[in-house]
């Protein structure tokens, strides 16, 4: 068979493998998960050496390092998939909740009860963590899934999705529950994102470049985890020991994730006090700053910033500033330029708060703490899928409740309509 055969006949299979899930209890799926983390655990020589293969092959096809950091499974990660497993095994299981019940004046009893979605399709690159977060929070909500890595991490990914599909195995998952995508051709994305009537939502995760790719293409459902260009605004009431603490470790405590600050706005009332101290953090961490005339005049070693400044998700040590004048012009700001993930405001005064947490349109928005916190484990909500910058149906980081759809349940005792 060609590949379009090979993924219509992984789509059957998944659709299959769906309807077998539906049926299962949260005791039952429970024990499968820790059954998937336990087999991770006992195999942790076979990721590894896995792993080496696809870091080798990276560091020889001149990978940067900030992908190179991703594509890696450290102990401290391979500990981290095991226990996303195990974390998201003790979550209250959203399938079959009863989200309202009401009654009808002829008697009929409505009841909206969450259900799973049915197949999911996800779609990353680099990051083989993905692989176990994505399947663990998948098969909780009773999901089958299908995963399409990235060529970089091709050989940790299938000895991932092995694993969780034979540790699972062991304790009742269905057959085809899980299933990776066997090649790295481009054309098997096109495919995939295609099949309507076998996947019902495709997720990307990933750069801009995939995240468009995918929606260009796709005749399927797709909610976007999209860049991150992260704001965090220093308001002019404001405890400048905090705004600088806060500011530092959305910049630099993890520079090349999606959740990391890209541009600082500064109140020109308080930037002749905090920009150069912070400037003098900045050069301590090695961040290249690029700024505006205003935030210039306080801190001159800094490169003059462009347009394209505005809208860079840098993903390094790299940062834009700019002086404004107000909340209001901060707020315009980010609206234009930002890109609906997560920004910040560090303010003492509650009249500025409420005006940027209302009018700031994005899936997160802070006050008075790092933008770093945008992450589904952060939230309580166990392993992420991703953190979506759509408004339908999910948004922010996607937890359980956000990989459910819903149904109508109907009962009655002999009604018709007239």
């Amino acid at each position: 068979m060609g590949l379009h055969e090979d993924l219509l006949a992984m789509g059957d299979r998944a659709v299959t493998a769906s309807r077998a899930l539906a049926t299962l209890t949260t005791r039952k799926k429970n024990a499968i998960l820790e059954a998937m983390a336990a087999e991770l655990d006992e195999q942790r020589e076979e990721i590894r050496v896995a792993n080496a293969k696809d870091l080798e092959a990276g560091q020889a096809a001149g990978l940067s390092a900030a992908l190179l950091d991703r594509l890696e499974l450290t102990d401290a990660r391979i500990d981290a998939m095991i226990k996303g497993l195990r974390d998201v095994a003790v979550l209250k299981d959203p399938v079959g909740t009863k989200i309202a019940r009401w009654m009808r004046p002829n008697g009929l009893e409505i009841l909206k009860v969450r259900v799973p979605i049915g197949v999911i399709a996800i779609i990353y690159e680099s990051r083989p963590n993905v692989t176990a977060d994505a399947t663990g929070l998948c098969f909780k909500t009773s999901n089958a899934v299908i995963l399409r890595g990235g060529r970089e991490a091709m050989h940790s990914n299938t000895i991932i999705a092995r694993l969780l599909q034979s540790g699972g195995e062991k304790k009742g998952l269905p057959p085809d529950a899980i299933q990776l995508v066997p090649t790295t051709d481009r054309e098997a994305v096109r495919e995939l994102v295609q099949m309507v009537g076998r996947v019902d939502l495709a997720i990307p995760r990933g750069g801009e470049g995939l995240i468009n790719a995918v929606t260009d293409l796709a005749r399927v459902p797709v909610i976007k985890h999209y860049k991150g260009v992260c704001h965090t605004y220093i308001d002019e009431a404001v405890d400048l020991e905090m705004a600088l603490q806060i500011a530092e470790n959305a910049k630099c405590q993890r520079p090349g994730v999606c959740n990391a600050m890209e541009t600082l706005l500064v109140h020109q009332a308080v930037a002749a006090d905090f920009l150069p101290r912070f400037a003098e953090r900045m050069q301590q961490c090695g961040v290249e700053l690029r700024a505006d005339d205003a935030a210039r005049a306080h801190i001159p070693d800094a490169l003059p910033a462009t347009e394209e400044d505005w809208h860079a998700e840098y993903l390094d040590l790299i940062l834009a500033i700019r002086v404004v004048d107000s909340v209001e012009s901060a707020i315009d700001h980010i609206n234009t330029y930002g890109s609906h993930h997560s920004d910040a405001i560090v303010s003492t005064d509650s009249a500025a708060q409420k005006k940027f947490t209302q009018r700031v349109d994005s899936s997160t928005v802070y006050v008075n703490a790092s933008t770093r916190f945008t992450d589904g484990a952060e939230f309580g909500m166990g392993a992420e899928i991703g953190i979506s910058t759509d408004k339908l149906h999910a948004r922010g980081p996607m937890g359980l409740d956000e990989l459910t759809t819903y149904k109508y349940v109907v009962s009655g005792e002999g009604q018709i309509r007239e």
